[in-house]
């Protein structure tokens, strides 16, 4: 136990509900509120080795008490410890290999948490510091497009509370390597919640502690976990179980913790596991975390990709495709974002380009191609083309992720699945199966225990399609990851020929081929040098990429767009009606 319940209540006896952080509460630093970028060159001498988290959470307050313990191995001579830590989080101790070091050996001013170390480290050498920590952590505005703590409560009452950190960080309530390389070894977590609630987190369940004062302290260990991965969900959950029996020959746990009175609708939800699951097989590979569990838990906000305990808020919502998107979208992440772990947040897309992608596909193995072609019709109408998806250079993940910060946004989503779509059609499926394997897994045998999760980076996977096909495509990455706009397909038309010519942004050859409908007949033109022409009777009737399988600008959609932006500003325009 961190410290006794009436302990901590002595602790905020102050507090009341008037001085509960309302939203976006207690305020944040700059340093707090950015994810990745370069790295700090302390940080970048740590090999993240293990973590012992313990939490006690305490709703009167909306309070976290923490315990960090931190195995840390040099990979150069060390004489400080730095980790990123909310400063709303005050440290009360610090011991470095058992030794307490006095106050005036660390400071956080802005959030990151600068230790002096009581001895140098060389090279090679583990250090252990155990960190006594707590305070009320920053709370979310609208999780989980921003992050923090969500302090909520069930329809009867009962807390309800959960976190979430992908864009700002595991250092809102944990010390941490706040980059996506920070991924500890290993992680073993003690989360306490006051009786009569349960707490599901990553990985496996060691067991539960019944303790003296009626709370419950649950104990979980998680392998390489994603740095903003580690989840804490407190509430009076009910739960389903099973098993599935992979294609691969492993058994694989389920699990499904959700809110009382919702049994019916759980089911239902729980009953889609099992298939999405084959499907990522099939279509992908082995899950990773088969020797952990497959984890879902319901909460108090939209979702997360949890490595194992994927958060799901999307109240059982029912869709024409026939599956729920955001369990679908959450779980693919296990691979392509968990498994597969973009180097920086500049590779963003490797996590949302392909999880996105994988919805249609997901379509079109269940339903075939009808489907596959109105999901990803709806994603192209999406697609922005305001900034190039990949920098080339370090960068947080809100300078990704918010056009307004200069990131491409939701491009990373859109363009990026239109931009595997497109692939596809050039490589052909074999190769883009195995280039994916490779991406995810880093070899094309992937079974479970012959690989462990791994870091990717945009200029990795395109060497990966190149070993695959033998051919060098960066004129394909350079147009559609590193420009901003779109590839023009330019049309010519007299009355016996078809002549296409690619006009690509910066005058970039750009030989992608494209196919030709004339009358029935489906031509597959090579595009060599950008160029392409094909005889055309007089009066036939020609469509140009009739399956839609190639990203290109389309000025239909660009004037949709305009339209469609006009109209949502006239409506915020309009005065409100009483």
């Amino acid at each position: 136990m961190i410290v006794s319940r009436v302990a901590a209540l002595l602790a905020c006896v102050s507090l009341t509900a008037a001085t509960l952080p309302r939203k976006g509460e207690p305020p944040i630093t700059a340093q707090t509120q950015k994810s990745g970028g370069p790295i700090d060159p302390d940080q970048a001498k740590l090999t993240f080795a293990a973590a012992d988290l313990s939490f006690e959470v305490l709703p009167e307050t909306q309070t976290l008490r923490g315990i960090a313990t931190l195995d840390f191995a040099a990979r150069a001579p060390l004489d400080r410890l730095v980790v990123d830590l909310d400063r709303n989080l005050p440290v009360d101790s610090i011991a470095i290999d058992g030794t307490a070091l006095p106050r005036d050996s660390w400071t956080n001013p802005q959030g990151q948490l600068r230790i002096t170390l009581p001895h140098a480290v060389p090279t090679g050498r583990h250090l252990t510091a155990r960190i006594v920590y707590g305070g009320q952590p920053h709370v979310a505005v609208n999780a989980p497009w921003d992050s923090g703590m969500v302090w909520s409560t069930t329809p009867d009452g009962a807390t309800w509370f959960a976190t979430t950190a992908e864009g700002i960080g595991c250092d809102l309530f944990w010390p941490c390597l706040d980059f996506p390389t920070g991924k500890p070894g290993v992680v073993t977590l003690h989360i306490t919640v006051p009786q009569g609630l349960k707490a599901p987190s990553n990985g496996v369940l060691l067991g539960t502690d019944a303790l003296p004062d009626g709370r419950t302290r649950w104990n979980w260990r998680i392998k390489r976990p994603a740095t903003y991965g580690i989840a804490l969900n407190v509430g009076p959950y009910e739960e389903l179980s099973g098993v599935y029996r992979s294609r691969y020959g492993n058994t694989i746990p389920l699990f499904y913790w959700y809110l009382p009175g919702e049994e019916a609708q759980a089911r239902a939800l729980f009953a889609e596991f099992a298939p999405t699951l084959d499907f990522y097989e099939s279509q992908v590979g082995p899950y990773p975390f088969g020797d952990e569990k497959v984890g879902v838990v319901e909460t108090p906000h939209k979702g997360m990709e949890h490595q194992t305990i994927n958060a799901y808020g999307n109240a059982y919502a029912k869709a024409p495709e026939g599956f729920d998107w955001l369990f679908q979208h959450e779980f693919g992440h296990e691979w392509f974002g968990n498994q597969l772990t973009a180097a920086d947040w500049d590779d963003y897309w490797l996590h949302e380009g392909y999880t996105e992608y994988m919805q249609p596909f997901y379509g079109r193995w269940r339903e075939g191609a009808a489907r596959y072609a109105v999901m990803m019709d709806d994603q192209r109408n999406r697609i922005a083309n305001l900034r190039p998806i990949v920098s080339g250079k370090p960068r947080t993940e809100e300078q990704v992720y918010e056009v307004a910060k200069g990131g491409p946004g939701q491009d990373i989503y859109y363009k990026g699945a239109w931009m595997l779509h497109t692939l596809r059609g050039l490589i052909g499926d074999r190769a883009f199966r195995d280039v994916t394997r490779l991406a995810v897994y880093g070899r094309l045998d992937p079974r479970p225990g012959n690989f462990v999760p791994r870091y990717g980076t945009t200029d990795e996977y395109e060497r990966f399609v190149q070993r695959v096909t033998g051919k060098d495509y960066g004129w394909f990455f350079d147009v559609y990851l590193r420009q901003a706009a779109l590839p023009d397909l330019i049309e010519t038309r007299t009355p016996a020929r078809l002549t296409l010519r690619w006009d690509a942004p910066g005058g970039r050859p750009f030989p992608l081929p494209v196919e030709v409908q004339v009358g029935q007949r489906i031509v597959r033109l090579p595009m060599t040098a950008g160029l392409g022409s094909i005889a055309v009777p007089r009066g036939a009737h020609v469509v140009v990429d009739p399956a839609a399988r190639v990203l290109r600008r389309s000025i239909a959609v660009e004037q949709y767009q305009a339209w469609r932006d006009a109209q949502a500003h006239k409506k915020a325009a309009a005065p409100a009606k009483d």
